[in-house]
C-alpha cells in the first residue's frame, strides 16, 4: 500500500456515510407514505386486476414498512447497518421486478437520443438499445406537442417555474441504484466515526 492510498484509507468512511444519509429519508418517507396509507397500499399490493397481484398483502406490506421506515432510521444512525441492508436489498429487487420492470430502465424516459445512455450500449449492438433510441424520439416528439399545447393555451411561465415537463417512465433505474448503494453498505458496512456501529464494536474490542 503506498503512501497515498493510506492517506485515503483514513478517508473511507466519507463515501459510506454519504451514502447512508443519502438513502435514509428516501426510506423513511417511502415507509412513512405507506404506514400513512396502508389500507390502499395493501389494495394495491394485492389486486390482480390494477395491482401487484402479491399473496398476503398485509403481512407484506407490514414487512416493507418495517424494512423502510426502521431500516431508514437504522442506516441515518448507522446501527445494525449491515442487517438493515439485507432486507432493502429484498424490497428493492421485489419492487424492480414487480413495479418497474415492464417499463424498462430509466426512470425518466429520455427525449433526446443522442444524448441517452442507449447509445452506449447502441454502439455495441446489445438488444434494445436500437428501440429504446427510437422510443426517445418518439418520447421527444409527445414532449414537443404537450409543451406547444401549453404555451398556446397556458400560462407556460408560470407553469415551468418550478422546473420543465418530463415524461415519467417510472422504469428500474432508481431501485437498481438504490440496490447498488445497499450493496456497499452490506460490504463494508456504516463506516467509522459516525456510526453506533462504529463505537459499539470499539466498547465491545475494549472490554475484551
Amino acid at each position: 500500500m503506498t503512501k497515498v492510498d493510506k492517506k485515503l484509507e483514513l478517508f473511507n468512511f466519507i463515501p459510506l456515510l454519504a451514502i447512508r444519509f443519502y438513502l435514509a429519508p428516501i426510506f423513511i418517507v417511502a415507509g412513512w407514505q405507506k404506514w400513512q396509507n396502508f389500507e390502499s397500499t395493501a389494495q394495491w399490493f394485492g389486486n390482480v386486476d390494477w395491482g401487484l397481484g402479491l399473496p398476503f398483502p398485509e403481512l407484506l406490506l407490514w414487512l416493507t414498512i418495517a424494512a423502510e421506515f426502521l431500516g431508514g432510521i437504522l442506516l441515518l444512525l448507522g446501527l445494525f447497518t449491515r442487517l438493515t441492508s439485507i432486507p432493502l436489498i429484498i424490497t428493492m429487487i421485489v419492487a424492480a421486478l414487480t413495479v418497474h420492470w415492464q417499463h424498462g430502465w430509466f426512470a425518466i424516459a429520455p427525449s433526446n437520443p443522442s444524448t441517452s445512455t442507449a447509445q452506449f450500449f447502441a454502439w455495441l449492438n446489445i438488444p434494445g438499445a436500437a428501440e429504446s433510441l427510437e422510443n426517445s424520439v418518439a418520447v421527444g416528439e409527445r414532449l414537443q406537442m404537450a409543451k406547444n399545447l401549453l404555451q398556446t393555451y397556458g400560462h407556460y411561465d408560470w407553469l415551468t417555474e418550478t422546473g420543465s415537463y418530463v415524461i415519467l417512465n417510472n422504469g428500474i433505474e432508481f431501485a437498481t441504484t438504490y440496490l447498488i448503494m445497499l450493496t456497499v453498505l452490506l460490504i463494508y458496512g456504516a463506516g467509522r466515526y459516525f456510526s453506533l456501529d462504529y463505537w459499539i464494536s470499539r466498547l465491545f474490542l475494549k472490554s475484551r
